[in-house]
């Protein structure tokens, strides 16, 4: 499905140094995925701030409504699924405007000092529950004429999960493309191009 990121197709049962130890890829089918009761109500955001870190990337979701401006969701992934799942949303996002025509362009802010990722932080509050954030290796995107909704999915044996649910306002679904796919490309052009999945095990 192009409204998901992939995973490699399960490979065959290959003994490990124990001869009674044997390990398998295993692929979910996608719309199999548990919603749990905590997960299943969504948060509503009005934007993300995506970090990138050695081995991952950590994105963000922020309830600007809220005073101060708090974290409602903190999605980790890492660089490789962060890649597919732009590809992803950017196909979504183009479904969408031969659907409905393109979102709504957001006003634009007045032109100041970009601030620090450090003094963004400062006034943004992070609830301790969501500090460690959620792990993801699956995104499923779906739209009404309004607003997006992804769900952010762990695919772990036996039962697929959803990890979080995130809905946004569609006019700030390009913004959050761009500000992933910059995080990406920044990567790429480091010369780590997470498109490739990590090297093969020696």
């Amino acid at each position: 499905m192009s409204d998901e990121t992939n995973s490699p197709p399960p490979g065959p049962s290959q003994p490990s140094g124990d001869p009674g130890l044997y390990s398998q890829q295993v692929q979910h089918t996608p719309v199999s995925a548990r919603l749990p009761e905590r997960v299943a109500p969504g948060v509503f955001c009005t934007g993300v701030i995506v970090v990138e870190g050695a081995e991952e990337f950590v994105l963000d979701f922020v309830q600007g409504l809220h005073r101060p401006p708090r974290v409602g969701a903190r999605v980790v992934m890492t660089p490789n699924v962060a890649a597919q799942f732009v590809a992803a949303l950017r196909e979504n996002l183009q479904r969408y405007e031969q659907a409905f025509g393109p979102p709504k362009p957001l006003p634009q802010p007045p032109l100041e000092r970009r601030p620090s990722v450090q003094e963004i932080y400062q006034d943004l509050r992070l609830p301790d529950e969501i500090l460690s954030g959620v792990y993801a290796n699956t995104v499923m995107i779906g739209h009404s004429p309004s607003e997006f909704f992804f769900d952010f999915i762990t695919r772990f044996f036996p039962t697929a999960a959803v990890s979080a649910r995130v809905y946004m306002a569609a006019s700030q679904v390009p913004k959050m493309l761009a500000a992933i796919a910059s995080s990406v490309q920044n990567r790429i052009n480091r010369g780590s191009d997470p498109r490739r999945g990590p090297p093969p095990a020696p």
